[in-house]
């Protein structure tokens, strides 16, 4: 059996659970291989302090998280060498394709990890992620020390590769992988993909450090780990990460309202019976009591897993409250009642921004305005807080545009408002098109504390645009 080490890069400087790292650990562990995890979330030197940024810019409520937190002020790469040199990995993983796709600071960990793996050489250095399913060959050009891209969902396939690493006669069998030969980038077939969630073991919470698990939330500091139910989205907007998974899967005729047509067989979820067992067992042993859901478009679930999942929740005594996200379109008065009894405490929705034209025209998101306006309405009768998800700097996107997304915000009434500068993420429509049309710079960039570019192209300059990202949520509370 292989030992096998996981690096979390993630340079947000705040508690975060990769899904990935709870979901491939398990399945290796399951399987007799050894797994060590080194986590970079709290090295003072290495992280981006985004818990004071966002609580400055009022992105986040005031609360003692970070009097809470310990850092480490060593080198990172001198305790990283130092766990290497302990422990002899013979494989170095990190980034992987998870409900956390959407984040950016997921996305970018495959070049931060590549910084920290890079500085051992005595182990198979592979990797995951959404850039490496969109464009192995540059990514290959990126790192030279990189030996194997796992593309698509990778929990099997780094299984697999555990077991037939030893052997490079086998790896042309093992789908899913990527790698050089003579210089050339192979791929091989895709692998399947994951229908049955459940084949999954209970995902391994205890590979992280307890402070980890601590998080700012509405004002107070509750623990907290990041959860999944499902994998897939039925939607298909052109600026999302969703889609280079479904484009990688075969999964691309889309209808002209912009989702998949045969989104039945690429949505999937565990069982109601797995995701109760596995939160009360989560609950129970860490004391978790907030599950940030990441699943892409939560009431996009299975509706009869859903309904059987609240039953059993609500009928429970755990003392638990979840987070998800979700679009519009799908709040009523049933699932009100469906949210209330899944103990939903807050919903973030993306708006992105106020004008339904532009959403529909460059995005290929279909959210009308009207069902946004209801679907607050009746959140807020339901005392679910609502959280709003804001874009600015899109390509084309005027600074009246800004003007008119806040004022919307404003209209909404959230209980929290958060924004994001837009970034093409590789492999979409969106950043396919602005390449074309040279939009954008090399996406190596580091702009606020993220790897991403900003529009080239874009209508409000830099300064503006620092301007409205800073004071959004000022703007929206000012009177």
């Amino acid at each position: 059996m292989a030992k096998i080490l996981f690096i979390n890069p993630s340079k947000w400087g705040r508690g975060i659970t990769p899904i990935w790292v709870a979901s491939h650990s398990s399945i290796l562990k399951s399987n007799q291989h050894t797994v060590k995890f080194f986590d970079a979330t709290f090295y003072s030197k290495w992280t981006f302090n985004e818990t004071a940024y966002n609580t400055n810019n009022k992105q986040y409520r005031p609360t003692e998280y970070l009097d809470d937190i310990k850092f480490n002020d060593n080198q990172l790469v001198d305790d990283f060498r130092k766990l290497c040199s302990d422990f002899e990995p013979e494989i170095i993983f990190w980034s992987a394709i998870s409900s956390h796709i959407h984040g950016e600071g997921e996305y970018v960990n495959i070049q931060y990890g590549y910084e920290i793996a890079k500085n051992y050489n005595n182990a198979v250095l592979i990797t995951g992620g959404l850039q490496a399913t969109a464009v192995p060959k540059k990514i290959f050009e990126l790192m030279p020390e990189l030996n194997y891209i796992i593309r698509g969902e990778s929990e099997l396939v780094l299984n697999e590769f555990s077991l037939k690493f030893k052997n490079l006669d086998l790896i042309s069998s093992i789908r899913g992988l990527s790698y050089l030969k003579d210089g050339k980038c192979q791929s091989n077939k895709p692998q399947a993909i994951i229908k049955d969630m459940d084949v999954i073991p209970p995902y391994d919470y205890s590979i992280f450090d307890p402070q980890v698990f601590l998080r700012p939330y509405n004002g107070e500091v509750v623990k907290a780990i990041d959860y999944e139910m499902s994998r897939g989205c039925m939607f298909a907007c052109d600026y999302c990460v969703e889609t280079v998974i479904q484009r990688y899967y075969g999964f691309k005729e889309v209808s002209s309202r912009g989702t998949l047509i045969d989104a039945k067989n690429y949505l999937r979820n565990k069982s109601a019976k797995r995701v109760f067992n596995e939160i009360s067992q989560i609950h129970n042993e860490f004391g978790i009591k907030l599950f940030r859901c990441q699943d892409t478009n939560f009431l996009s679930i299975n509706r009869k897993m859903l309904i059987e999942l609240s039953e059993m929740i609500n009928n429970s005594e755990l003392d638990i409250m979840l987070y998800i996200e979700t679009r519009p379109e799908g709040i009523n008065p049933a699932s009100i009642n469906l949210l209330k009894k899944l103990k939903v405490d807050g919903i973030g929705m993306g708006i992105e921004l106020s004008s339904q034209d532009f959403r529909e025209d460059k995005l290929n998101r279909f959210a009308d305005t009207e069902k946004i306006i209801r679907a607050f309405k009746l959140l807020k009768e339901a005392k679910i807080k609502r959280t709003t998800y804001n874009i600015i700097g899109l390509p084309d996107q005027e600074e009246d545009s800004i003007i008119e997304t806040i004022q919307f915000n404003k209209m909404l009434k959230p209980d929290n408002v958060t924004v994001a500068f837009y970034s093409p993420y590789i492999g979409t429509a969106q950043q396919i098109t602005a390449s074309e049309k040279e939009y954008f710079s090399d996406y190596e960039n580091d702009v606020d504390g993220q790897l991403r570019s900003l529009s080239k192209h874009s209508l409000v300059d830099l300064d503006k645009l620092n301007y409205y990202k800073e004071n959004f949520v000022d703007l929206v509370l000012k009177n």
